[in-house]
């Protein structure tokens, strides 16, 4: 048997336990956690089980010399998150499968688990179980998240309809200047002669643990304040018209109104770069953007109140013209296009 820190490779059994002796003690909804097959969970009564899936791949989602392991564990649990919390849920347990390259020691997974359980007790999520495998190439953390929500808090992207104003949780580009920052300082050119490290560290941070928006998320559902809902995870102008094309309605944004980092905003200018493209076609927020019917406004100001200090900016409006646009100086323009896996 290896020691955690001689950097071979533990095998399966080894890795399972270890993994089990990190969790956290069980809630009271779990009658076979992990261990057996499959966890048993007992449904909470009257309400919708919610289920989303997605992984992290090294080389596409993270880079290791920018993140940590820690930072890894972290983003793979977030990601799912805010794709629960955006549909009202309520985040409750997660699956966890490891794609391992060989080589991966006993200090690598704990890494890995510190930051993923830093998250899972932020969102309190419980891990209930998963798998692992060996891997000849890169590092994939593959998570399902599982919570609830009750039948009318339910929120999708098609609820919206022509008139609804649009809005949009927090800041948007940061994670995407962080990443390209990053990218820039590792091969050394110069971040320092157009924007201070410290102004971009959090544009960095955003890129390497992005904060999902749980409560907001639950408190549009809980209020139901909103008639659609998507997080921003390939950027703002792809949920922008993913949201128009389910909800069957154009859309118009407002460049003036966008909330754009105001780091990522100077740094895409010292690139010479468009702030207002860059920040609507950049990924990696996993901010909310959601449309709010006018009768409702009373409805959001009750979410305001209970936000806890987050911030939240009206960007423009769902339309009965099927086109969706940017409107900068009294002039439409085509929406760029968002972050797209497979172009």
């Amino acid at each position: 048997m290896i020691s955690p820190d001689s950097g071979g490779s533990p095998g399966e059994r080894e890795l399972v336990r270890h993994i089990r002796g990190r969790l956290t003690a069980a809630p009271a909804a779990l009658i076979v956690g992990p261990g057996d097959d499959a966890a048993v969970i007992v449904p909470e009564r009257g309400a919708l089980q919610v289920l989303t899936t997605d992984a992290v791949v090294e080389g596409i989602h993270f880079d290791r010399r920018f993140s940590t392991l820690a930072d890894v564990g972290y983003k793979a649990l977030a990601v799912n998150v805010s794709d629960l919390v955006a549909m009202g849920g309520t985040p409750q347990f997660a699956l966890l499968s490891l794609i391992l390259p060989e080589g991966t020691s006993l200090a690598d997974l704990d890494a890995l688990l510190d930051g993923l359980l830093e998250m899972a007790a932020a969102a309190r999520v419980a891990c209930v179980g998963g798998n692992i495998s060996r891997s000849p190439g890169p590092l994939i953390v593959d998570v399902t998240v599982t919570g609830s929500v009750r039948p009318r808090r339910l929120l999708t992207r098609g609820g919206g309809r022509p008139g609804d104003q649009l809005f949009v949780t927090g800041s948007i580009g940061g994670a995407a200047a962080g990443l390209d920052w990053l990218r820039q300082r590792e091969f050394q050119l110069s971040a320092e002669a157009t924007e201070p490290q410290e102004s971009m560290d959090g544009c960095a941070l955003r890129h390497r643990r992005p904060e999902p928006r749980t409560r907001f998320g639950m408190l549009l559902g809980r209020n139901k304040a909103a008639s659609a809902c998507m997080d921003l995870s390939d950027g703002l102008a792809d949920a922008v018209r993913q949201v128009a094309e389910a909800s069957g309605t154009g859309a118009l944004v407002e460049a003036a109104s966008l909330p754009t980092d105001p780091a990522a905003a100077a740094w895409w200018r010292s690139r010479g770069n468009d702030p207002v493209v860059a920040a609507l076609a950049g990924g990696d927020d996993y901010e909310l953007l959601f449309a709010v019917p006018n009768k409702f406004r009373g409805r959001m100001r009750a979410v305001a109140r209970e936000a806890r200090g987050l911030t939240f900016t009206r960007i423009g409006e769902l339309t009965a013209d099927r086109s969706v646009v940017v409107r900068r100086d009294g002039k439409d323009e085509a929406l760029p296009e968002g972050f797209e896996h497979f172009g």
